[in-house]
């Protein structure tokens, strides 16, 4: 068995899962994480309200959900009530919906949707530019992106597929996604994995190989390497806390505009204080907006789905998040255009903006794989670089 070390820099979803792996392959596996818990954008904060980094979900039809299944890591999962499910609601023009424009779900069915074209252009010849708009947007859950009509017609048209699926891909871990990562670092260690939290790495290890497992920008710093960019998006994330009230909502999608508000104890009371609801939301902001800009779009979707809102709120949170939501392909590009998982010298990418194929977490769980699988083939030969620096 290869018992050879290997360096894992990130504990997020994609850090943990390259341990994973590379732990049973017979690695000798140490992560650092700079944090002084593990999770990245999977973390789930502490009570009373356990919101996580934005609305998240499991898609089932995903590679890593059986991988997570094999492993006894899924579970437990929250259910949502089938009362509930059916109380989606859709903002266009200007009041809401019970079903969504009719053309915007024949959308899904096309298989010619190109990659060098944006979304709203081939879209408008498909199903007419008030249907194409409203499909665009709609994506905005799976994109957080402020204009996914702009992005490459095979890219958002994938994501209308996934996030209009029947049955619904989407699924629910209960605690929030923290629960995962506990159990994803529990399971780590069990194998053999050394995990050391509050480590910042500033210089590669001496030890070849090592996989990266950081966000984008601190991966580019990290190396030194100015190629390591890709288009992100501007997103304003919105945590309130409403007293109960029978009739609300279980989401509500912006059509006139990309937002999502979703009512997270609909499938999991536990996430907040008994009587109270938690809401999680997102709303795509331009370059030039705010995030002001962004919460008042979500205020107009709260105005709209959720009758007294203001008087009902308990607790409440806004944030802009800035490039830390995944990657966008512009038309013309696609996954595999994105910075490539192995970079030479025994070095290797993982996370959500690097050349894997998948949805939302997709990404960061193939790389991740991929990742392990070229580093543990392969035998580097790098120079010796600067030593570790560690600071707690």
């Amino acid at each position: 068995m290869n018992r050879r070390p290997l360096t894992v820099i990130g504990g997020g979803f994609a850090g943990l899962t390259a341990a994973i792996s590379a732990a049973e392959a017979g690695a000798t596996v140490t992560l650092y994480e700079a944090h002084r818990t593990l999770g990245g954008r999977a973390r789930t904060a502490e009570g009373p309200y356990l919101t996580n980094d934005g609305p998240h979900a499991l898609y089932n039809r995903g590679p890593h959900w059986p991988w997570l299944r094999q492993r006894g890591l899924l579970k437990p999962l929250a259910p949502l009530p089938l009362r509930d499910a059916a109380r989606l609601r859709f903002f266009h023009r200007g009041t809401l919906h019970r079903l969504p424009p009719l053309g915007m779900l024949g959308l899904r069915s096309h298989r010619d949707a190109p990659v060098d074209q944006d979304f709203l252009t081939w879209a408008r010849t498909h199903a007419g530019e008030s249907t194409a708009r409203a499909a665009a947007h709609y994506v905005g859950v799976a994109t957080f992106h402020h204009d996914p009509g702009s992005l490459s017609a095979a890219f958002v048209q994938e994501r209308l597929r996934r996030t209009t699926s029947l049955p619904p891909e989407a699924h629910y871990l209960a605690g929030g996604w923290g629960t995962l990562i506990e159990r994803m670092a529990h399971h780590a260690r069990d194998l053999g994995v050394r995990i050391e939290t509050g480590a910042r790495v500033d210089a590669l290890p001496e030890d070849a190989p090592v996989i990266v497992a950081t966000h984008l920008d601190s991966a580019r710093a990290l190396l030194r390497d100015d190629r390591l960019s890709w288009t992100g998006a501007r997103t304003v994330l919105l945590d309130l806390a409403v007293r109960t009230r029978r009739g609300d909502p279980f989401a509500l999608s912006g059509l006139d505009f990309p937002g999502w508000i979703e009512r997270f104890t609909s499938q999991d009371p536990g996430l907040a204080p008994r009587g109270e609801q938690l809401l999680q939301g997102q709303v795509g902001i331009g370059p030039d907006e705010t995030r002001a800009d962004g919460v008042a779009r979500a205020e107009r979707l709260l105005d709209a789905g959720f009758p007294h809102w203001r008087e009902r709120t308990t607790w409440r949170r806004t944030a802009l998040s800035t490039g830390r939501t995944g990657a966008v392909d512009l038309p013309g590009t696609t996954w595999r255009d994105r910075p490539a998982i192995d970079r030479g010298d025994g070095v290797y990418l993982a996370g959500d903006q690097v050349a894997a194929p998948g949805v939302l977490c997709e990404v960061s769980f193939t790389s991740a794989l991929e990742a392990v699988s070229l580093a543990l083939q392969t035998t580097p030969r790098r120079p010796t670089p600067a030593p570790l620096d560690r600071t707690r």
